[in-house]
């Protein structure tokens, strides 16, 4: 009997159905604006209002496109946007963490407490409040492990021992320090969200209050505690690079990104995946080395208005944000676990009863976003120089927030991406910068970002409304 030759494989994968065509350039395009009117349209809402911002604020500014005002620019609105890469996560499952602010402050007020008494927190808090803030830490370390969260636990545990040990103040402990402190914030709420049931709104809401006296205490009403003496601490976010070292991070950073999405895009086309058009793929790629490239050379460029004083290269606060940056998105688009918080996102009992521990997936976004938050209290207590009551009060968390939801991160959860914070983060660092040289006044500044904010919302909103509708 003659045995029927095996069909070859492109029949098979077709005869499953697994669609591996590949559009051509001009499809794909027509396909993007569909996609656009069906109401998916991502980031792209906030980057026309960038541009936008920008050229208005230019031609009202002589100062605006100074290369040091661009460079104050960076550094100036770094804290709250690192914030908001951490708030991403917790807006992906549908939560929202306002608490997030107020904690960044405790985080802050522990570093600066540490450095100006040389590592003696016990003499800085006194014996009671040193004992509680011992016990918090611990806490979160119990309630970790609880949730099975080891990370958490592992470095709340390093936060007990840093705590009580007494070392002499060391600028690297103190940001240990200050993440160790967020962490265990995270912990907390995590478990009192996920594992206790309580709605995030109102547990972060008391959170908030709670920390915001916590700060009280530490610091004390009134009083401010100076970091700048610190060289590594005021380095943070008021440094820069070497020349060689900005053209350095230029290479590495374009480098590495083309490699990746070049490997990615050819590795696709080898096996026969649906990938974009190989033209598409090129332009960004050439695209971001465009912008790369004129930003480098910008910056090292003496900006400086002193002849005597030569300031030249890229702010400290753009490696550590790019940093932040390529670690968040990795984790949510490569990873199990960012798959995971996506699918949380989307449909919570769908995700549980396909396996997920939805209890811990929802707990650790909260120790994730509360950890990127005592990141963000280092960058931008580094700016001003100090730490007092209002560290990470009411605006911080507002705009960190407002950062999130304006770069495109969905407030109904299952939708957004870490790249969203920045670019939310910038067209708020812009508004702040282009009315403050138009010397408005705060009030102004208010209303503008509000009214940004709300447009944000709502043109969210009205994507989900119309994005349903195209899928019936």
């Amino acid at each position: 009997m003659t045995q029927t030759p095996a069909a070859p494989s492109n029949t098979a994968i077709s005869d499953f159905g697994i669609d591996t065509t590949t559009m051509s350039t001009s499809e794909a395009v027509r396909d993007y604006f569909s996609r656009l009117r069906a109401g998916q349209l991502g980031s792209l809402p906030a980057l026309l209002g960038l541009v936008a911002l920008v050229v208005m604020f230019a031609a009202l500014s002589d100062v605006f496109l100074s290369l040091n005002n661009l460079a104050n620019l960076l550094a100036q609105g770094a804290g709250q946007t690192i914030i908001a890469m951490g708030i991403v996560f917790v807006l992906l499952i549908g939560e929202i963490d306002l608490s997030a602010g107020t904690a960044s402050g405790v985080a802050a007020a522990v570093l600066a407490m540490h450095f100006a008494q040389n590592g003696n927190l016990l003499g800085g808090m006194g014996s009671t409040v040193f004992i509680l803030f011992v016990a918090a830490l611990a806490l979160g370390a119990v309630l970790a492990a609880l949730l099975r969260i080891w990370a958490g636990m592992a470095v709340s545990v390093l936060g007990i021992v840093l705590a009580v040990s007494g070392m002499a103040a060391n600028p690297w402990i103190e940001m240990l320090l200050a993440l160790c402190t967020g962490t265990a914030i995270g912990c907390i709420t995590g478990f009192l969200v996920s594992r206790i049931g309580m709605p995030s709104f109102v547990v972060t809401l008391a959170l908030f209050l709670a920390w915001q006296g916590v700060i009280l205490q530490f610091i004390g009403e009134g009083g401010v505690i100076g970091i700048s003496s610190s060289p590594v601490l005021d380095r943070v976010a008021n440094g820069n690079l070497s020349i060689v070292g900005s053209w350095l991070l230029f290479t590495l950073s374009v480098g590495g990104f083309a490699a990746v999405t070049l490997g990615k895009h050819f590795t696709r086309l080898r096996r026969g995946l649906v990938t974009q058009p190989t033209p598409i793929v090129l332009f960004k790629v050439g695209g971001i080395a465009a912008i790369g490239l004129a930003a480098t050379a910008l910056l090292t460029v003496n900006r400086s208005s002193n002849p005597n004083i030569e300031i030249t290269g890229v702010p400290y606060v753009v490696p550590i944000v790019l940093g932040l940056l390529v670690i968040g998105t990795f984790v949510l688009n490569r990873t199990r676990y960012g798959r995971h918080i996506y699918a949380v996102g989307g449909n919570r009992e769908a995700a549980r009863r396909a396996g997920i521990n939805v209890t811990k997936i929802r707990a650790s976004v909260f120790v994730v976003c509360s950890s990127v938050a005592a990141l963000g209290a280092i960058v931008y207590s580094s700016k001003v120089g100090s730490v007092d009551p209002q560290a990470g009060g009411l605006n911080t968390l507002l705009f960190a927030v407002g950062a999130a939801v304006i770069g495109g991160t969905s407030l109904f959860g299952g939708r957004g991406r870490v790249s969203d914070a920045v670019i939310g983060g910038t067209v708020l660092a812009v508004v702040s910068n282009g009315l403050g040289l138009l010397r408005q006044p705060a009030a102004v500044v208010s209303i503008v970002t509000g009214l940004v904010l709300l447009l944000a919302a709502t043109v969210d909103a009205l994507s989900r409304r119309r994005a349903a509708s195209a899928t019936r």
